[in-house]
């Protein structure tokens, strides 16, 4: 049976949910990598890793994208990233606690792009709401949800 690892898009992944997924590492074992273009310091958890990678425009989602595999799982808010590893057979999961999936992850692209398009002409700014407790839950629910699963396979 092929391992199932974890790949955290890290450089934009908030210490709250690093640290729920360091504690997943070290209860079951998971494979977790930390994908990142700055030296990131970790627990010593034989299954925990960092990945550093150059700085540049996508650098870390091409990393992740590149080597993550069927059945993996990628912690990200980069929609198009989650979308593109959705298509190789991979799930993926943003810090706030929502899980894309094929079914969802095209009405998310449009509704990014929408958003973008409002960012562009002015009429939306500012970045994301703080992370709140219901999204630590909900991230911390859907990461054992999937944990328990590849556990099965």
């Amino acid at each position: 049976m092929e391992t199932k690892s974890i790949w955290v898009d890290a450089d934009a992944c908030p210490n709250v949910i690093k640290e729920i997924l360091f504690r997943a590492a070290e209860r079951t074992g998971v494979n977790v990598t930390l994908v990142a273009n700055r030296l990131l310091a970790i627990p010593r958890v034989p299954s925990l890793r960092v990945l550093q990678v150059a700085a540049g425009f996508d650098v870390a989602d091409n990393e992740i994208l590149k080597r993550a595999g069927p059945g993996d799982l990628v912690i990200t808010a980069d929609i198009p990233l989650a979308a593109a590893v959705i298509e190789k057979g991979a799930g993926a999961l943003n810090p706030r606690g929502e899980r894309y999936s094929a079914d969802t992850i095209r009405g998310v692209l449009t509704m990014r792009d929408f958003m973008d398009t409002m960012r562009a002409s002015g009429n939306v700014g500012g970045g994301p709401p703080a992370l709140t407790q219901a999204n630590r839950n909900a991230f911390a629910s859907h990461l054992d949800k999937w944990l328990v699963e590849s556990a099965k396979r």
